[in-house]
């Protein structure tokens, strides 16, 4: 037993508790106070410290985990929308997500629309295939909807379309397509080809919650990660994200003391062709680690300069960048280095990669960059070469479970054989380098946990297609301390956070079930019974549900959310083809199902 406090304030007993800590990896009874572990053993041991003022709870043979850190996650613009869009993260069937959308769309008040904002594709539905905008208008023939899938391609119904103003005149925009019928007419399918601008452009045209109702929407999309036992979040910023305004809102829940997820967020560039000046203005603005334990900076990204986004939509032919994005990059690159700043920029393709690091090792010749903790984010195609690069350079990894969504794209793009270790995460590991794990929730995948844990254990798709051979999987160790202490590093918390051990935050969830027991499938169903976060309880269900406050209600009360809530958890496993999903020309199973599954 380790103990540095003789009067604990809580003490967690009578559970199977993974540390994670190697001097001892399992317990059965913590003690907290002043929001950390102080007292890590046996029940006898640490129940005889407790005082008349010591609250305990029973965890009844339940097992606990360090709280789960995801390290790409667009939480705060994510919070300012949760209440306005419909889920379909986990549903099963086309058909329920019709009849989700037919009843949203009576509830929804004109001018709002019905918006679906990705985190779904059409491999998890039972039907094999994607809605068709027929099925849409049909079930939504008055109120206007706008269906992301991923960040490929939308369908917006023909009320979209009139609120719109989208006629046979409206053109293209660059890197996008209009999809239209034999009269040049807009059809309802947006196509990213392979810019995502289209998608995002045009779902910013639809009405935006009140300033009261976003707070109340950023409350609840918190509370939506803590039933997952999410407690801390790495913010990779989003477009339209713009700082300081668009941060107004998770500041004041914040000041309010209204926070139940740890945030440390990024600054992401805005405008194209102004990078250079948002980062030049933000370095006199703020720096990282400013704030609280909280809501603090933690450096520059995603995004540094709009030429370098080597889009992910396995779609379309990888984007190659053009020559002007050197010059634009290692600008910015070199302020952030001169101002000790650490940055983290998306990058899919190893060709991408490359020339990035070519920059990097440049500014590091001049400018040590070694000890920033700078990363890449999401990495699917990185080369060994690349990844030994990236160690010299002292950077790391975050690593996404985009390719759950997007495994059957890439197959159909690359084949199966290319599929294979992307991203190579076992080799990852083996060579030591820094590796967090994440979602990249809300729109390309899912801000599910328990998907990309599964995931990494399994290595299947959410249509059930497995990608990986046994031997670069990971253990369910492996896949929890990438998600734990392995994201600490990215906000370079890992000496506070990821482990059960003393001296580090009371940062936990209980589970409904036990992760290292349960058949891999049902790792997606797995939920927390209670979460913890600095020693408060900020989440409770079933037994532990009085621990926990309840949320407000939800607002407006036509919300989504009010009905059907988030993540549909209520048949997490894959559906079953004996087949290789067939796919029309775009890529998409469209409208040719199959009953495998049923």
């Amino acid at each position: 037993m380790e103990i540095t406090h003789m009067d604990p304030q809580l003490i967690l007993y009578h559970g199977k508790i993974t540390t994670l800590d190697p001097s001892q990896p399992e317990v059965t009874a913590v003690a907290v106070a002043d929001g950390q572990i102080v007292g890590a053993g046996s029940d006898d041991e640490l129940l005889a410290l407790a005082t008349a003022a010591t609250e305990k709870v029973d965890l009844g043979g339940r097992r606990v985990i360090p709280g789960l850190n995801d390290s790409h996650l667009h939480v705060i613009r994510a919070g300012l929308f949760y209440n306005l869009e419909l889920r379909w993260d986990g549903v099963p069937s086309v058909s329920q997500a019709l009849e989700q959308l037919r009843l949203q769309a009576v509830r929804t008040p004109p001018p709002q629309w019905v918006r679906v904002i990705g985190g779904w594709n059409e491999f998890q539905f039972a039907e094999g295939r994607m809605p068709t905008l027929d099925e849409i208008n049909q079930a939504a023939p008055d109120t206007p909807v706008f269906v992301l899938h991923l960040y490929d391609s939308a369908l917006l119904n023909a009320a979209a379309l009139r609120a719109l103003g989208f006629g046979p005149d409206t053109p293209n925009p660059p890197g996008g397509l209009i999809a239209r019928d034999a009269r040049g007419n807009p059809t309802g399918l947006l196509i990213a080809e392979p810019s995502a601008l289209i998608l995002y452009s045009t779902i910013a045209n639809a009405p935006k919650l009140s300033p009261d109702d976003q707070l109340n929407s950023t409350r609840h999309y918190l509370r939506e990660l803590n039933r997952f036992g999410v407690t801390s979040v790495s913010d990779a910023g989003g477009g339209g994200q713009n700082y300081p305004d668009d941060y107004a809102v998770i500041k004041r829940l914040a000041d309010d003391g209204h926070l139940s997820v740890r945030i440390a967020y990024s600054l992401f560039a805005q405008q194209p062709g102004e990078e250079l000046s948002d980062y030049q203005r933000w370095l006199g603005m703020t720096h990282p680690g400013d704030g609280t334990d909280w809501l603090r900076v933690n450096g520059a990204g995603e995004n540094l300069v709009w030429s370098a986004a080597d889009f992910e939509n396995f779609l379309q032919p990888r984007p190659d960048l053009q020559p002007v994005m050197e010059d634009q990059l290692e600008a910015v690159v070199r302020s952030l280095a001169e101002a000790q700043w650490p940055w983290r920029i998306h990058a899919t393709y190893d060709e991408s990669i490359g020339r990035f690091l070519d920059i990097f090792e440049r500014v590091h010749r001049d400018v040590p960059i070694d000890h920033l903790r700078w990363f890449i984010d999401h990495a699917e195609t990185v080369s060994q070469r690349n990844l030994e690069r990236i160690q010299q350079l002292g950077g790391g990894v975050a690593i996404q479970h985009r390719m759950a969504y997007q495994g059957e794209y890439y197959i159909r793009r690359y084949g199966t054989e290319s599929a294979k270790r992307r991203p190579p995460l076992r080799r990852m590991i083996e060579m030591g380098l820094p590796v967090g794990a994440g979602t990249d929730g809300t729109r390309v995948a899912s801000y599910h946990p328990w998907t990309c844990l599964w995931w990494m254990v399994t290595s299947k798709t959410v249509g059930g297609t497995v990608l990986h051979d046994d031997s670069d999987r990971l253990t369910r160790a492996e896949a929890l301390r990438l998600y734990t202490q392995g994201s600490a590093w990215f906000s370079n918390e890992d000496d506070r956070k990821g482990t059960l051990a003393v001296g580090q935050y009371a940062d936990l969830a209980v589970l409904s079930d036990d992760y290292f027991a349960v058949e891999e499938d049902d790792i997606r169903g797995l939920e927390s019974l209670l979460t913890m976060v600095g020693g408060k309880m900020v989440y409770g269900a079933g037994e532990f549900a009085s621990l926990a406050p309840e949320a407000p209600p939800v607002s407006p009360s036509w919300s989504p959310v009010a009905t059907f809530g988030g993540y549909d958890n209520s048949r997490p496993a894959p559906p079953k083809h004996d087949h290789v999903p067939i796919m029309s020309a775009d890529g998409r199973v469209w409208s040719t199902g199959c009953g495998c599954s049923m």
